[in-house]
């Protein structure tokens, strides 16, 4: 029964079953968009005469932007390497397709965008967890930072 109180109403969090969750949505999500990305990247001489424009960079450049925020970003994305600095063109790429691409559509139109944006707007304020390579990174950096620390103090 203790159990079962513990499930319904938890106390505390489980870091290691919310990073858990947290690789799950970034591989998820990640690997969606990146499936974007690879059709704008395979279609890219059909698709660079005739894709959006909302910058005024041209569409071929603005279709580079695009699949480098779908596809190079989401593989960022899904490590958790440089994880919030990948994740600003995903976002943007999403406030391009919701409000300026597909701004008269229905919203059945634009909902995927809107999902993407949503998630990718949390994921970024949650941060990566502890299964990513920035958490890696950043474990490796204190401890050479605490070394440091330790080696300037025994030089006086």
């Amino acid at each position: 029964m203790n159990i079962f109180y513990r499930f319904l109403f938890p106390m505390k969090s489980n870091d290691s079953v919310i990073s858990a969750i947290m690789l799950i949505t970034r591989v998820v999500f990640g690997v969606l968009l990146m499936s974007h990305g690879i059709q704008k990247w395979s279609h890219f001489n059909e698709l660079s005469a005739m894709f959006p424009d909302p910058l005024g960079v041209g569409s071929s450049l603005s279709l580079m932007l695009a699949i480098f925020g779908e596809l190079v970003c989401s593989m960022a994305f899904i490590v958790g390497f440089l994880y919030r600095l990948a994740m600003i063109p995903m976002i943007f790429t999403m406030l391009m397709a919701f409000f300026v691409i597909h701004a008269n559509d229905p919203f059945a139109v634009k909902e995927l965008a809107f999902i993407y944006l949503i998630v990718f707007v949390l994921m970024y304020i949650a941060g990566p967890g502890k299964i990513s390579v920035d958490h890696w990174i950043g474990t490796m950096l204190h401890k050479v930072q605490k070394a440091t620390k330790k080696t300037d103090l025994s030089n006086y």
